[in-house]
């Protein structure tokens, strides 16, 4: 079942990507919070189709239509134990300032937020780089 958000009519293509920011003020009193507000606060998502239904949005103070999306794989580097296909991993940003590190911006950058369960979908070769020893393995996960 895909998972649905209503997105401003100028928005509303396919192929659009756009990072979920939560629930603002006006979605507190908004008849159609419970449509809107289902996904995951930091992730990416990507429309992968756009429904002919619309409704009223006073946050965007504009129509909204109502889209599928599907959360965007990302590069994410993991404890090598846990770089499973098909497993479920808990990311966090990991207190690193090593900011010369080749992954730091995937492993403790700020792009990443502070605690969020990813599905490993695929795993690289070999070790990923970590500057202050720890066994990393890079991964694609949603």
């Amino acid at each position: 079942m895909p998972e649905i958000t209503l997105l401003a009519v100028g928005e509303s293509r396919e192929g659009f990507e756009f990072v979920y920011q939560g629930g603002a003020a006006p979605c507190r009193t908004c008849p159609f919070r419970h449509a809107c507000l289902t996904l995951d606060v930091g992730r990416r998502y990507k429309v992968t189709r756009v429904r002919d239904v619309t409704h009223p949005c006073a946050l965007q103070e504009t129509d909204a239509h109502v889209v599928e999306v599907a959360p965007v794989p990302r590069s994410l580097v993991v404890d090598a134990r846990s770089a499973i296909v098909g497993s479920q991993v808990e990311v966090s940003r990991f207190p690193c300032r090593r900011l010369d590190c080749p992954n730091w911006s995937i492993c403790a950058g700020p792009s990443l937020p502070p605690k969020q369960r990813y599905r490993i979908e695929r795993t690289d070769d070999g070790a990923a780089e970590c500057r202050i020893g720890r066994t990393l393995k890079r991964v694609e996960a949603v």
